[in-house]
């Protein structure tokens, strides 16, 4: 599920109990308490209407009273009342927990580690595990920098970064303006508006060196925001240089892990493709690991960098076999 996907059904089912708790809020007061905008809230609204449970008819579907001066709930369909876990749901709550406390940033890992105890304790031991584990996650500390940077985004201030760039293979000051915190593929990102390079970035946890909260609120750019892109690790950047790659078909996998766009398939196999890069020495030295099956087109410095880098590599191996 993509992230923007998976935020708007977050959002859906937070709706119900929402507006059971405040009845007759106008469209605009909850655009702004839900961060959306007030069409986004229509939609959402007009989408919430037609969910419900099997049979979905009347006493099935969520009823909803709403228009942009007043919103009700006038049937729930069960969504208002207290959850109550199976063995294998407290379970998968569970794994879904440690997982969270796993992941830097995100959440605040005493509080998570609260909620780990309370399900254990309610759900029994074989859904939970020990009590003696859980009494040993509660001793593992934040990381000083993930909290910090926690802390900026819950207040809506400024941080000043120090952030190792893999595809520059650089380390780096910036100053940024944060504007929240997602998990794409397995790993956190702090997503902010990056004054330095003037857009939104994605800046992952464990490659942020240090973070210090600057004494100015974050100000991030609307436009830029509601630019769809924004949540795409890898999307095409015009200021960054280009290669043109000929890859062989046995190298194929490797358009599973790099980002590469103008991508054209010929008869044998072999794949031309584009791909940016921030460091021609970063580019370099992953050219040169891939051997024969990826061959450089260009650009020419690129092409001469990877033939004179190997061209070294291979005497290195000579001079090593002389001696032996």
């Amino acid at each position: 599920m993509s992230q923007k996907l998976s935020s708007r059904l977050a959002r859906l089912l937070n709706m119900v109990p929402y507006f059971i708790a405040n009845p007759g809020m106008s469209a605009a007061e909850a655009a702004a308490e839900l961060g959306v905008s007030t069409a986004q809230l229509m939609d959402d609204l007009n989408q919430l209407w037609m969910c419900g449970l099997p049979g979905y008819g009347p006493g099935d579907l969520i009823d909803l009273s709403f228009s942009e001066e007043s919103i009700e709930v006038t049937f729930s369909a069960g969504i208002d009342r207290p959850l109550r876990l199976t063995s294998t749901e407290a379970t998968a709550l569970l794994v879904a927990l440690r997982s969270l406390v796993e992941m830097p940033g995100t959440a605040d890992p005493s509080a998570v580690q609260g909620a780990i105890a309370k399900i254990e304790s309610a759900a029994g031991v074989a859904a939970g595990g020990s009590v003696a584990g859980v009494a040993d996650q509660r001793e593992q500390a934040e990381d000083p920098v993930a909290a910090t940077v926690r802390s900026a985004v819950r207040r809506g201030m400024a941080l000043e970064l120090t952030y190792f760039s893999a595809s520059r293979d650089a380390v780096s000051q910036r100053v940024v303006d944060p504007v929240r915190i997602v998990l794409v593929d397995n790993h956190s990102y702090l997503q902010a508006w990056c004054r330095q390079a003037g857009g939104v970035r994605l800046f992952r946890f464990d490659r942020i060196d240090a973070a210090s909260e600057l004494d100015e609120p974050a100000a991030a750019p609307e436009a830029a925001l509601e630019d769809g892109r924004a949540m795409d690790l890898f999307h095409d950047n015009p200021t960054l240089p280009q290669a043109r790659l000929l890859i062989g078909p046995e190298h194929a996998w490797v358009m599973d892990y790099y980002p590469m766009t103008d991508v054209t398939v010929a008869a044998d196999g072999s794949i031309e493709a584009s791909m940016r890069y921030g460091s021609r020495d970063w580019m370099t030295r992953l050219m040169v690991g891939f051997g024969p099956g990826v061959r450089v087109l260009g650009p020419d410095d690129l092409a001469a960098s990877v033939r004179n880098r190997a061209q070294a590599a291979l005497a290195a191996y000579g001079e090593a076999s002389t001696a032996d």
